[in-house]
């Protein structure tokens, strides 16, 4: 059993105020492999106590003083990108070619991009060449970062390098089911030598550190990546602190497929909300299809979901892993049977775990067709690698049935039609829409519409999240 019970406060390892460990299960096996402790409120005070009493001396570090500190991180992280990969395939049951090449990957061109975006990035300038007003931008302050189990350095790096580079101090609570990437990108900050008490770390579950990082009267903003239910509760606890809250919460995106897609474009959806096992926020698990092309759409799903092996994390090779616990697992069980319930046609997959496997949180890649967009597996977060293929019959009937939900993260569409792409990707209320595969650039802006959150993370739009702007007037 790995013990990993200490928190990052202040610069130092220290032991928890209270005792209370938690025992991390392995989700390929479903045996405890780490302990952690989840921290109580005297923990979260101390790491606030910590990040506010270093704020005004880091906000007043130049920039230049920033970019070399994250270009010695980046350097740090590069050098032990194999431990990185290792702890994530670990904590996430991830194979470890897609730990690398997706997950690990993710956060170090997170941190290559923002160091080009804050090298760009002017704090002050006039308002015009007319005016005697001066804008300057100045960090907002102590920071709640509060991030998830299901991309955990991609969204660790998302809000702690902005965060750093704007000059603001903080607190990160990872998820308690997958800590391990964050305790070593703890390890790696302090390696870096940025100063006591910039970057703090509480691990804890969201009832507890959760609520506390969210209701803290000395925390300034709390930035949250998760499920719309914790998204709710978290603004509510903000409220009376008028603190502000960035969210990045769930999706139910849409991928229409008009008649005149490139020819994979069937295949490649079916494998874009496979990876990861389905958990991901902005996979597109509703699947619209041209009612010209269905029946071979369909066809193409349930030969090539069939295709996609599942298998040990430890395995190479392209296939997928377990689903990260069991209560994900049992609600995902759940929803299966709930489309076989409502009348979807299963054509892949289905209930219980692959043949191969007697334990570990492994799901079948699971295909339903005629699912109508009333149905549970249409509306319902699912986070498992369950596809709903929906038909339609015109262009404005794919964009009603796409907007068709509370989410708004990502959405997809594939033709040929280049003025329709246009058309069509215009009317979709998401943060994001892809274009025939193309997937947006580092340092685009990411996040969403409606009940997918408020804000915006990565490039300079993720900068700008952790800013406050500043009026001078009078300045000449």
């Amino acid at each position: 059993m790995i013990d990993k019970r200490k928190f990052y406060i202040n610069g130092d390892w220290v032991d928890p105020v209270n005792k209370n460990d938690c025992n991390v299960i392995d989700p390929s096996t479903e045996e405890p492999y780490v302990t952690i402790s989840l921290g109580s409120a005297d923990d979260t005070n101390k790491a606030v106590e910590a990040a506010k009493n270093s704020f005004f001396t880091w906000k007043n570090t130049s920039k230049e003083e920033r970019i070399e500190l994250l270009e010695k991180l980046l350097k740090i992280y590069r050098n032990r990108s194999e431990e990185m990969t290792n702890a994530i395939s670990k904590e996430l049951g991830a194979p470890l070619d897609w730990a690398s090449s997706a997950q690990m990957g993710s956060g170090e061109s997170h941190i290559e991009d923002f160091i080009k975006r804050l090298k760009e990035f002017d704090f002050e300038s006039n308002f015009d060449e007319n005016s005697d007003n001066y804008i300057v931008y100045e960090p907002i302050g102590v920071c709640g970062l509060i991030t998830p189990w299901n991309w955990p350095i991609n969204q660790i790096a998302l809000k702690v390098i902005p965060a750093f580079a704007t000059g603001c101090t903080m607190i990160l609570k990872p998820s308690e089911m997958a800590p391990l990437s964050g305790l070593l990108f703890a390890e790696m900050i302090h390696e870096a030598g940025f100063p006591a008490g910039v970057f703090n770390l509480v691990n804890g579950d969201g009832a507890g550190v959760g609520s506390q990082i969210s209701g803290h009267p000395d925390i300034d903003m709390v930035s949250f990546t998760g499920s719309t239910r914790a998204g709710k509760l978290i603004s509510k606890n903000a409220a009376d602190t008028i603190k502000r809250v960035c969210l990045e919460l769930g999706g139910k995106g849409g991928n229409i497929i008009f008649a005149d897609a490139y020819p994979n474009a069937v295949r490649d959806g079916v494998r874009n909300i496979m990876s990861n096992a389905g958990q991901s926020c902005d996979a597109p698990t509703r699947m619209l299809v041209e009612k010209s092309i269905y029946e071979k759409a369909v066809q193409e799903a349930a030969d090539e979901a069939n295709k996609i092996g599942v298998d040990l994390p430890s395995k190479p090779g392209d296939h997928i892993g377990p689903v990260i616990n069991k209560s994900q697992f049992d609600k995902i069980q759940a929803l299966i049977q709930s489309g076989i319930d409502e009348g979807a046609t299963l054509v892949a997959g289905g209930a219980g775990r692959p043949s191969n496997f007697e334990k570990g949180y492994y799901v079948k890649p699971t295909v339903f067709t005629n699912v109508k967009n009333e149905m549970r597996i249409a509306k319902e977060e699912i986070f498992g690698p369950v596809l709903s293929i929906i038909p339609f019959d015109s262009e404005e009937e794919a964009i009603s049935i796409t907007n068709d939900t509370p989410y708004g993260l990502g959405n997809f569409l594939q033709t040929e039609d280049k003025e329709r792409a246009r058309r069509v990707s215009k009317q979709l209320r998401a943060g994001v829409v892809q274009i025939n595969g193309n997937a947006p650039d580092s340092g685009t802006p990411f996040g969403g519409y409606n009940q997918s959150g408020n804000g915006r993370e990565g490039g300079t739009w993720g900068l700008h999240e952790y800013l406050e702007v500043k009026v001078i007037s009078g300045w000449k």
